[in-house]
């Protein structure tokens, strides 16, 4: 009778590193359409708009670093064998937001900015689709789920730079798109910030409200005091939410781990 390697078999270590390499090929087989999509969007935007002659090259670079990235935690998918529908929706949604990237610093204008929100608004409505793709066809992962919120992520900081850069709002805007990335350095010095967090409602509605008043900012039918105000306030719910996520880790730090739900 065939049996099942132990994890200290050398036969079982074998076994996760192919399960891994054919996570990583599937992986590149589903990046290979987005990069299409990437450069379709990247040539109907610069046909729409007089973009500078690097618009393509940082929408590629963006979404080179994201990718990177996604393979480097790649690991955290398994025991799945297939990179699977949810994250291909979010692979998705990282080339759309790498468009998004590269309009940083390009010349501001009313076409331009449609144009982001709108792709922007298509980037935020797939979000609604990866969570029920990936219960459905049965590959949730913990990779899938961090995935997901470093997508939202990096939307949001994309956002608010965009926001910032259309003078919409102040420097102050970026702190929406900071917020997260502090916290995770925050949690070097304090690693009790670095423990799950229990799923919440309240932080899945602040993370869509957040990224709809940022469109909504950059609009032009919306403009400054409206935008300033639209982004101030969805920065306060931000900015409460994590309060509140804080709280409840510093109550529980002294607590082991495994015991907090």
């Amino acid at each position: 009778m065939l049996t099942r390697p132990s994890p200290g078999h050398p036969g079982h270590k074998r076994s996760g590193a192919w399960r891994l390499a054919t996570l990583r090929r599937d992986a590149w087989r589903e990046a290979l359409p987005c990069v299409v999509l990437l450069a379709a969007l990247a040539a109907v935007l610069g046909a729409l708009d007089a973009l500078g002659p690097w618009f393509h090259l940082k929408s590629l670079l963006a979404f080179s670093a994201g990718f990177a990235l996604v393979l480097a935690g790649l690991a955290a998918h398994a025991p799945n064998q297939r990179f699977g529908p949810a994250n291909r929706v979010t692979l998705a949604r990282l080339a759309l937001i790498s468009v998004l990237a590269a309009a940083v610093g390009e010349t501001m204008d009313d076409i331009l900015a449609w144009s982001v929100a709108v792709v922007a608004a298509i980037a935020a409505l797939l979000d609604a689709i990866d969570g029920p793709l990936a219960r459905r066809s049965g590959q949730s992962s913990a990779f899938g789920a961090r995935f997901d919120m470093e997508t939202d992520a990096m939307l949001v900081l994309v956002l608010s730079l965009l926001v910032l850069q259309f003078g919409k709002a102040g420097a102050w805007v970026l702190a929406a798109g900071l917020m997260r990335y502090l916290f995770v350095l925050a949690a070097r010095p304090w690693p009790w910030l670095a423990r799950d967090l229990p799923p919440s409602t309240r932080r899945k509605t602040v993370c869509v409200q957040q990224i709809v008043a940022l469109i909504l900012c950059l609009a032009p039918a919306v403009a400054p005091p409206w935008s300033q105000a639209l982004a101030a306030a969805s920065l306060i719910m931000l900015a409460t939410s994590f309060a509140i996520d804080t709280a409840w880790l510093m109550q529980r730090r002294h607590l082991p781990p495994e015991t907090i739900r």
